[in-house]
């Protein structure tokens, strides 16, 4: 007589996200050069959108600051 076989466990497997399904599909459809290109340019866009938030921080602070009165002094 054989012993039982030991019980299966489910175990739950990471659901993967979007952004590592693209870039699996990525890797597969293009070369790693045009790959460390286009996440460059992709790190060069976010990078230039945060200096751009920046210099309108910096606007509204210089206007806020131009218009305020100096009598009080």
């Amino acid at each position: 007589m054989q012993a039982a076989p030991a019980p299966v466990r489910a175990t739950a497997l990471p659901i993967p996200s979007v952004t590592g399904a693209l870039r699996a599909v990525e890797s597969l459809l293009m070369r790693n050069g045009q790959r460390t290109a286009r996440r460059n340019a992709w790190t060069a866009v976010l990078e230039d959108r945060r200096r751009a938030e920046d210099r309108r921080a910096a606007q509204h602070v210089l206007e806020a600051a131009a218009t305020r009165s100096t009598s009080a002094t």
